[in-house]
């Protein structure tokens, strides 16, 4: 690379990191609010909240890095043009196109970047936290049990717990089980502990009574134990996971789907092959979205109100792009023959960045003043 390749890519990559860190900040503080209303208040540790805040990362970063590309291209060569520098590398013979090679080395790099996410980062990350997600929803400690109040975990079912201990000990155990129709059994205890085994977690009750009360005719039977053993699974109906996310495959196997996979997502062989196609079709984007920021920015001349219109045209482009990502996926997804749509985004992104470029470097016609009246 040229002096000024390596100067402009040098401004490109810090500014594309300024802009990525901020926006990366602002998406996952955003995702983390949810998540910790969602988990701290199912009882769950800081550390999980940690862990799955991080599980959500590399997605984050694949939706910023397209976003801050185009920005940092915006950003560099409204500075280059406002400092005259990208004026005296045009009068020196440097074309359009050949300003643009840095951008381009730029956007390859962001394109590298975005292509080990989608094709590693994420999938692997949404895999391991649908895991982790089910493992949570499995934890009955976190689900039901909260100290200080009254809870119902099935229809019938009243328990209440006055403290859980550090170590995991309930203390001052209420529970109260109306599910057998004609009858009512209220168990309380000093303490109790939870113990998993082969058929679910176990109750395990320790200097207690059950009080068996016969609705028929008011009989009631009290009965006292050392411990005593209750299923607190029965209670639970267990959380089936639904269908696969179609993102957790690898890519090989969405470019070759499998008849048990499509199976296990619920998912046809189309979706299957957009999937797979996206992930080489982002980085395009990404490509075709820097350049979109550079070419619309040398379109204009020098203008008192600034560049404020060739941003608002880039950032047009941008949604337009969008808008063909849309309408790609509504027909990629419903035949697999047209898995192609999936790079329209890019190649329109492309398409219109050169046109730019072209125009930018043919030579404008003067402005021809209004005649003085004679």
């Amino acid at each position: 690379m040229s002096r000024f390749d390596r100067y402009m890519l040098s401004q490109l990559m810090m500014l594309f990191g300024f802009f990525s860190l901020v926006l990366v900040s602002v998406y996952w503080i955003n995702r983390a609010v949810s998540l910790f209303d969602q988990l701290i208040g199912d009882g769950q540790s800081a550390l999980v909240f940690l862990e799955f805040t991080a599980l959500t990362l590399p997605n984050v970063i694949r939706l910023v890095l397209p976003i801050s590309a185009f920005a940092a291209s915006v950003y560099v060569t409204n500075r280059l043009a406002t400092e005259s520098e990208l004026v005296v590398m045009q009068a020196t013979g440097f074309s359009a196109f050949r300003l643009a090679r840095p951008v381009v080395y730029f956007g390859l790099i962001v394109a590298v970047m975005l292509s080990i996410l989608t094709h590693v980062l994420v999938p692997a990350s949404r895999t391991q936290l649908a895991t982790r997600s089910d493992e949570v929803s499995e934890d009955i400690a976190a689900r039901f049990l909260d100290e200080g109040k009254f809870l119902h975990p099935a229809e019938g079912i009243t328990f209440y717990i006055r403290e859980i201990t550090p170590a995991g000990e309930l203390k001052d155990l209420f529970l109260s089980d109306a599910r057998g129709g004609d009858q009512r059994t209220t168990y309380t205890a000093r303490s109790a502990l939870l113990a998993r085994s082969d058929t679910g977690p176990k109750l395990v009750m320790f200097n207690g009574m059950a009080q068996n009360l016969r609705l028929k005719d008011k009989a009631l039977s009290l009965t006292r134990f050392a411990d005593f053993t209750y299923d607190i699974g029965a209670l639970i109906a267990p959380r089936q996971r639904g269908h696969r996310d179609v993102a957790e495959y690898s890519t090989p196997l969405l470019l070759a789907p499998t008849a048990a996979a499509m199976a296990e997502a619920g998912a046809d062989r189309a979706e299957f092959l957009y999937e797979g196609h996206t992930r080489f079709a982002e980085p395009l984007a990404a490509v075709a979205a820097a350049l979109v920021g550079f070419a619309a920015l040398l379109l204009g001349g020098f203008s008192r109100f600034g560049v404020w219109r060739q941003i608002l045209g880039a950032i047009t482009v941008l949604v337009l792009m969008q808008l063909v990502n849309n309408a790609g996926a509504s027909v990629a997804v419903q035949d697999a023959r047209l898995w192609a749509a999936a790079y329209l985004p890019g190649l329109f992104g492309l398409a219109v960045a050169l046109t730019m470029l072209w125009l930018s470097q043919r030579p404008r016609r003067p402005v021809r003043s209004a005649e003085a009246p004679a």
